[in-house]
């Protein structure tokens, strides 16, 4: 069965006599027992509820993992997995990621007594130095975000195991339309179902993915533990936006190549950063284990004014930290999503104050292109005339 096939073929409630063909919404906090003394599938909605086991089944099918919890939120989703962890341990991290991964790791995690050290994204060679007796975990995401560096699963998961270490791959921006990390040797994977899997901007939420059971069983004793899953109308809307993944994606991505192309063209553009642009750097390893670029895009222009007056200019884009929707988005990650960055990775990665994260969604692709052609007319405008004030000085 092909993905697209998946995503709106399943059974939406199991065991009902009256056979729905959309989910119901089980929105209960509890469920009367037949016995006194056992439980029945069912007892309390944080412990599992008939609505949410429609979704992550869904959700596991088809990142192809055995099973899926999905949880209040992607920051939810990503804690649960350092859960996995003591005190003592250590994770060996990618040095761009979401901005709140970065906070989650550098102000709450530490008071647990683990560490997190950071290193070069798309450097092997970094992830293997930096490995020691102490690393439990290797977590990063492919393409990062927001500068797009493609890193190797397959062999960043040799290395992980190689260590006893597992690999956590954060697959929000990919989704599991163009990317399934569980096929290439990762063994936890994380979703801000907020993003892609959603797209409507309408929901927060998280997922954990894994095959192996006793990784499966400890996600559950947290998910149920900590209280973090998912409720049943947000789990509703989820898995009805989950059915529209393919035909969202597609388009995303279309649009995103076309806009990708046109900033690429651009004289007040210095760099842009997208894998579906025959000039990334990493773009051969990524269609080696990705089937699609996908539509989040970065690029550069001179510095901070430039790109701060382009992206208050647009008026298809929302200014949002979030990415992912069917409407387009823009940011300047240094300051927003991003600025949680510690201070000594800030030092040595290129999320720099000028740099512009650009979500596309599914509008008509010419109309994106003429919004931010007329944007970046403003702001060279606003270039030439401060040109002009400064030389009449």
């Amino acid at each position: 069965m092909k993905f697209p096939t998946k995503l709106v073929n399943f059974d939406p409630c199991p065991g009902d006599p009256y056979r729905p063909v959309a989910t119901p919404i089980y929105q209960t906090a509890t469920f009367e027992q037949e016995s006194a003394v056992s439980f029945g599938q069912y007892d309390y909605s944080r412990s599992g509820n008939p609505t949410r086991t429609v979704l992550e089944g869904q959700i596991a099918r088809i990142e192809n993992g055995a099973r899926a919890f999905c949880f209040s939120s992607g920051l939810a989703a990503i804690t649960a997995a350092t859960r996995l962890l003591s005190a003592g341990d250590e994770i060996v991290a990618a040095d761009d990621l979401y901005g709140g991964a970065y906070r989650l790791f550098s102000k709450i995690l530490v008071r647990t007594g683990i560490t997190v050290r950071y290193v070069r994204a798309d450097d092997l060679d970094s992830f293997r130095q930096a490995m020691s007796p102490r690393t439990r975990m290797v977590y990063i995401e492919t393409p990062t975000n927001p500068l797009m560096r493609v890193i190797d699963i397959a062999a960043l998961a040799k290395i992980a195991h190689d260590n006893h270490a597992i690999l956590a791959v954060d697959n929000s921006l990919m989704s599991p339309y163009f990317q399934n990390p569980l096929d290439l040797g990762a063994d936890v994977v994380m979703h801000s179902a907020t993003k892609f899997l959603c797209g409507h901007s309408d929901v927060t939420g998280g997922a954990v993915i894994v095959n192996d059971k006793a990784i499966a069983d400890q996600i559950y004793l947290i998910q149920n533990g900590e209280g973090t899953a998912l409720a049943p109308f947000d789990t509703y809307l989820l898995l009805r936006g989950l059915m529209t993944l393919s035909l969202r994606q597609d388009k995303q991505q279309a649009n995103a190549q076309k806009v990708a192309e046109f900033l690429a063209s651009h004289p007040l553009v210095e760099n842009v950063y997208y894998v579906g642009l025959p000039s990334h750097p990493g773009r051969d390893l990524h269609f080696k284990q990705e089937r699609g670029a996908g539509s989040i895009l970065s690029f550069t222009t001179d510095s901070l004014e430039t790109s701060r007056r382009v992206v208050e200019s647009v008026r298809l884009f929302g200014i949002t930290v979030s990415f992912g929707s069917i409407n387009s988005s823009i940011s300047i990650p240094h300051c927003m999503s991003h600025s949680s960055i510690p201070p000594e990775v800030r030092e040595n990665n290129s999320v720099t104050p000028n740099l512009v994260r650009v979500s596309i969604g599914i509008e008509d692709a010419n109309d994106l292109i003429e919004d931010l052609r007329a944007a970046l007319a403003v702001a060279a405008d606003a270039k030439a005339a401060t040109k002009e004030a400064q030389a009449a000085r």
